[in-house]
């Protein structure tokens, strides 16, 4: 008997794609390609590199006293189901995922890493981007068979752009398609690695690429365009200040994603990349709708309030100082009247002064009216959304949304992981919103297909060329 969601998707008159899903890599073979790139020893020193640097005994090796005096944080623990034995191995077969993708609804996945999300963040360079090239290796050659319903991210190392487009021009030799980044590099403080270089793992800044980057990124973004390759970001931010709890996982886990996604947008947007590179398109992936309207809708009124013009309204040189001392000598008690040759100083005139050419926080986005946030906004960044995320309506509501849009969301089922439980099921629970009346037949078409489309093929026309959606993903090009 077909599942409840294939069911669904015979009902339907568009494909369903999957735009954020997951493998779980078979990790001997996988040594195999680490071990080609780096030799015997490259194998021998990945659980090490794999854990960043660090020294000592991890979170469960610990004891309570430790944990609090290291504030080790509480880390992920049973992150894979494990009770659907077909479902956990089909995340690892790649024959088997391309066998079932029917019994999943899906016409098309587009899959990402789990051991291999954090290799482009290694901390040692030459790791690092010998285990990035390692993985694309195995992942072109386990997934390249199956290309007509799936493809997997590339990894791409970003420490420098030097080194993530080396590794991008790679990615792009193998057949690969979609370039996964980190949302952030943790960097150290300058003065504290050089006055306390033991502390220089534990002081540190996030250098988003953009703002205040170590590096001039243009030229990276400038090869993604070039090559035809969307960027996703599947970062986590958990140990982030509010997300570092020493014995609770999932008060680290809750919006963490949405964490560091954000920093990667702001950067980003405010940084004028997408001014710059008007043809990037850039996913937050397993960042929640929610997360993307409300982005949109605080850079809208924050410039609308805080704009170089709109600056003025809070400038203290327009202080009529006359009219002030007037109604503080006429409403004022007498404490306040005591001090009252202080009404200058505290009301900020003839204070420090800004100066004018660090006035403008949105400058680099080249806005000259709110309508240009949303032409930077809407049609670069897409919100990697779970099946099972009850707000994902947010994302298609115009009322409440700037200038009427929606906000990029995309179905995103995470398959392979532990929050789906029954891989058949996902497309039916997102279905869901259209029964429960949240979203319309044109917002769950948006949501499962065409934001997709925009995302993955907006840089590049051919991505669905020779897949099962070729000729719905070409019409929905067109009609955009």
């Amino acid at each position: 008997m077909p599942t409840a969601s294939a069911q669904i998707r015979a009902s339907l008159d568009h494909p369903l794609i999957d735009g954020d899903s997951h493998i779980i890599e078979y990790t001997p073979v996988l040594m195999d390609y680490i071990k080609q790139s780096g030799g015997g020893d490259a194998v021998t020193d990945f659980r090490s590199n794999m854990r960043g640097g660090r020294t000592g005994p991890g979170w469960y090796q610990m004891n309570w006293e430790e944990r609090r005096d290291s504030r080790s944080i509480r880390a992920p623990w049973w992150a894979l189901p494990t009770k659907n034995t077909l479902d956990r191995c089909t995340a690892m077969l790649p024959k088997l995922y391309h066998e079932r993708m029917d019994d999943f609804g899906l016409d098309y996945a587009v899959l990402y890493p789990t051991v291999g999300l954090g290799f482009h963040s290694i901390p040692d360079q030459e790791y690092r981007q010998l285990a990035c090239h390692a993985y694309n290796e195995y992942a072109a050659a386990a997934y390249d068979e199956y290309g007509d319903r799936m493809t997997v991210a590339a990894v791409i190392p970003m420490h420098t752009p030097q080194e993530g487009i080396a590794e991008l021009e790679h990615a792009h030799s193998l057949g690969l398609k979609v370039a996964m980044i980190p949302s952030f590099i943790k960097r150290p403080v300058p003065r504290v690695a050089r006055e306390y270089p033991e502390l220089s793992n534990e002081v540190f800044w996030l250098d988003n690429f953009c703002i205040d980057s170590e590096h001039d990124y243009d030229p990276f973004w400038a090869k993604c365009v070039e090559l035809g390759f969307p960027v996703a970001a599947h970062s986590g931010g958990m140990g982030f200040h509010d997300r570092s709890s020493i014995s609770n996982y999932m008060h680290n886990h809750m919006g963490h994603f949405a964490a560091a996604g954000e920093v990667l947008a702001k950067g980003m947007l405010m940084g004028g990349v997408t001014y710059r590179f008007p043809d990037l398109r850039v996913a937050l992936l397993e960042g929640g709708a929610i997360n993307g309207a409300r982005l949109y809708t605080d850079i809208v009124g924050r410039w609308q309030k805080r704009n170089r013009l709109g600056l003025e309204n809070l400038n203290p040189a327009n202080i009529d100082m006359a009219t002030a001392k007037e109604l503080f000598e006429n409403y004022g008690d007498k404490a306040t009247l005591a001090k009252l040759e202080q009404l200058s100083m505290t009301l900020g005139v003839g204070g420090h002064d800004i100066p004018v050419d660090v006035r403008d926080d949105f400058k680099a986005m080249g806005i000259a009216k709110a309508e240009d946030i949303r032409d930077r906004f809407i049609p670069n960044f897409y919100f990697g959304c779970e099946s099972d995320d009850p707000l994902a309506f947010t994302a298609f509501n115009r009322k409440a949304n700037p200038f009427g849009e929606q906000v990029r969301a995309i179905m995103s089922f995470d398959l392979g992981h532990w929050d789906v439980l029954d891989m058949g099921h996902a497309a039916a629970e997102a279905y869901e919103q259209l029964e429960h009346d949240l979203i319309t037949e044109e917002d769950f078409r948006n949501f499962a297909f065409s934001f997709s489309v925009q995302l993955y093929a907006g840089s590049n026309s051919k991505f669905f060329d020779g897949t099962r959606v070729e000729a719905e993903a070409r019409a929905e090009l067109a009609a955009r």
